[in-house]
């Protein structure tokens, strides 16, 4: 069976309609690394994900290694330069590991790039489809803030998404992974994440609104939430942040930039420590139990962000009276053990949250994952902001960065 990569006909009529656009799903996320065969190791172990399949030397891959991760509907593929000039060794260089691409299933990759070109966009990867006797991808991708793209990706045959979620292969360059003694491990001891809630990304000074109307005009995304200086502050720092949804219900995407104060934010810090270049700061990952997931990331040594004790001297009475005046049921988890955790809550008129941040996730201050649980709100923690950002304050007064 062979394997062949084309560039896909363009030959298709020059007026897309906006469905072109219409997004299907968090296709996966990829991050460049140095190292990828043990990034995966890490992640494996430290957050459960299944080591599912790989693209490396082994498989006929010559200028890159690829790891697939998957949990529930997340799939994060850890990509290392085998090449002296593939683009991930610069990107590491530059920027420590990170994320590289957030890739979106399509119905068709090429119609949705020439729409999306159409709009406005920069493009990164003419549309090429791979293919073999069992089927076919088609990617594409435009650029968007820093040196992140989103990929757009259509499915055929045995590499669809329906396939792909019950653990087919991801493209005809990858092989499933046998024998590898930490996903029994996982499958006996769940962590419980299921799906990519938001994806947070940090720009510079002046350019979120830039970024805002970019969401808007590119690919069709509206305004979700607006949070300025005033609702994101400290004594010391500020920032501002606008959420952008896609109205398909796939994800968010947050866009935060840096607001004066008389300290750094935590986003110049980002900024200081990601080159002077925007980029994706985290990514917040859905549980349907929050306090059984932190506490199995917890014993696998995941580092979280600590919360004081005194921030649960007033949250109950804030969320429950929150819940009362809106018509819902009060926080059903057990309040002492949410304590125990650092788990914080927050509640809108639409019911309740519990969110947990993790510390980045290597020695330079830029990316982390947020464990989120959602009972019915859809915000993003507002009520949290004080005590999230006096959390991080004091890490960041550890690193010498305040």
């Amino acid at each position: 069976m062979t394997t062949t990569s084309t560039p896909s006909s363009t030959t298709k009529a020059q007026t897309v309609s906006d469905d072109a656009l219409r997004l299907i799903d968090v296709d996966h996320v990829r991050f460049y690394v140095g190292n990828a065969k043990q990034a995966a190791h890490f992640y494996a172990y430290t957050f459960g994900f299944k080591l599912d399949q790989i693209a490396d030397l082994t498989t006929g891959s010559r200028d890159e290694a690829n790891y697939l991760l998957t949990q529930g509907n997340i799939r994060f593929i850890l990509t290392s330069g085998l090449s002296l000039d593939h683009e991930a060794h610069d990107h590491v260089k530059r920027y420590g590991d990170g994320v590289r691409s957030i890739a979106f299933t399509v119905d068709d990759a090429e119609a949705a790039f020439n729409q999306a070109v159409k709009n406005g966009a920069e493009a990164e990867n003419e549309p090429t489809t791979i293919s073999n006797n069992d089927g076919s991808i088609t990617t594409s991708a435009i650029k968007i803030y820093g040196r992140v793209i989103h990929t757009f990706v259509s499915r055929s045959g045995k590499y669809s998404l329906e396939n792909v979620r019950k653990g087919g292969l991801i493209s005809p360059a990858f092989a499933k992974v046998e024998n590898y003694a930490l996903n029994d491990y996982n499958q006996q001891n769940p962590c419980g994440l299921k799906y990519l809630d938001h994806c947070v990304g940090n720009v510079e000074l002046g350019k979120m609104d830039y970024w805002v109307s970019w969401y808007e005009n590119v690919l069709g995304f509206k305004l979700f939430k607006h949070f300025d200086d005033d609702d994101i502050s400290t004594e010391y720092s500020a920032l501002m942040s606008k959420v952008m949804d896609s109205g398909y219900g796939v994800i968010k995407f947050p866009i935060n930039e840096p607001a004066p104060g008389k300290k750094k934010s935590q986003i110049q810090e980002y900024l200081d420590w990601h080159d002077n270049t925007a980029g994706v700061q985290h990514l917040a990952m859905r549980t349907n139990d929050e306090l059984s997931s932190v506490t199995e990331l917890n014993r696998r040594g995941v580092d979280f962000l600590y919360v004081p004790k005194e921030y649960y001297n007033e949250v109950w009475d804030r969320v429950n009276k929150m819940l009362k005046e809106n018509g819902h049921d009060a926080v059903k988890e057990d309040h002492e053990k949410i304590k125990e955790l650092g788990i914080l809550v927050d509640a809108d008129d639409e019911g309740y949250l519990l969110q947990l941040f993790t510390k980045p996730l290597q020695d330079r201050p830029t990316l982390f994952f947020e464990i989120i649980c959602r009972r019915g709100s859809q915000s993003f923690g507002k009520g949290n902001f004080k005590a999230l950002f006096e959390s991080l304050e004091q890490e960041q007064e550890r690193r010498g960065n305040l």
